[in-house]
């Protein structure tokens, strides 16, 4: 067996070196039988967590393993080393990236019924194209409309382990409220990067449901685990 401080080593170079979250099976493969076991294993990310608490990166366990990341607090000083700033994606996108998350599996008929207009085309495939969602079975009705649920890539995104971590209702609002207050009294210089808009979208009924009804929609229900 190595020394626990030599497999924390190897076990932080690892996690250093991927470009992706690494499993414990992952992590395993490194070492000889003889060499650690998964309790060490174990022990020794949680020791790689406790030493990282108070640093400027973080380790984090999400759906798809363990990584490495900047602490989010952090973000704003670390964006200023590239020029290119992040995608500002329209509410519409949001809604239904929401209702597809918290009622999954869902149609693109559930979530129009939700939100009172037409779902854009263009915004399911970029949400399929990011890996943000996929469809997961059809709905045993005329035409068999596909039905989406979410991804571990989502769950990586937005740094959850399972979906039982998504925020409830009430907590959704209280990060929003403060946010488009900010947003309602700040200038163009505060409104940064590119926004994605999906022209085209229009109302099915005169009327746009909006976040408000969709949240509404939201409070009642939550999605099964990934599996």
């Amino acid at each position: 067996m190595l020394q626990t401080e030599r497999i924390k080593q190897i076990v932080e170079a690892a996690l250093l070196c991927a470009d992706e979250p690494l499993t414990i099976e992952l992590l395993e493969r490194l070492f000889a039988p003889d060499e650690c076991d998964t309790a060490t294993l174990k022990s020794v990310l949680e020791a790689l967590e406790h030493d990282t608490a108070e640093r400027g990166i973080e380790l984090k366990r999400v759906a798809s393993g363990y990584r490495f990341q900047v602490r989010q607090e952090l973000a704003p000083w670390m964006s200023r080393m590239w020029e290119d700033r992040p995608p500002r994606y329209s509410r519409a996108l949001l809604e239904t990236l929401a209702l597809i998350a918290y009622k999954q599996p869902v149609t693109r008929g559930d979530i129009e019924q939700v939100r009172g207009v037409a779902v854009n085309s263009n915004m399911v495939r970029m949400l399929l194209e990011r890996d943000w969602i996929r469809v997961v079975g059809y709905r045993e009705v005329p035409g068999r409309p596909a039905m989406y649920g979410t991804t571990k890539t989502f769950l990586d995104y937005f740094n959850l382990k399972t979906l039982d971590e998504l925020p409830t209702l009430p907590e959704i609002k209280a990060l929003i409220e403060p946010i488009e207050a900010e947003l309602a009294g700040a200038g163009p210089e505060y409104l940064e990067g590119p926004r994605v808009e999906f022209p085209g979208e229009g109302p099915l009924d005169g009327t746009d449901a909006g976040v408000n009804d969709a949240t509404e929609e939201l409070a009642g229900a939550r999605a099964e685990p990934d599996r």
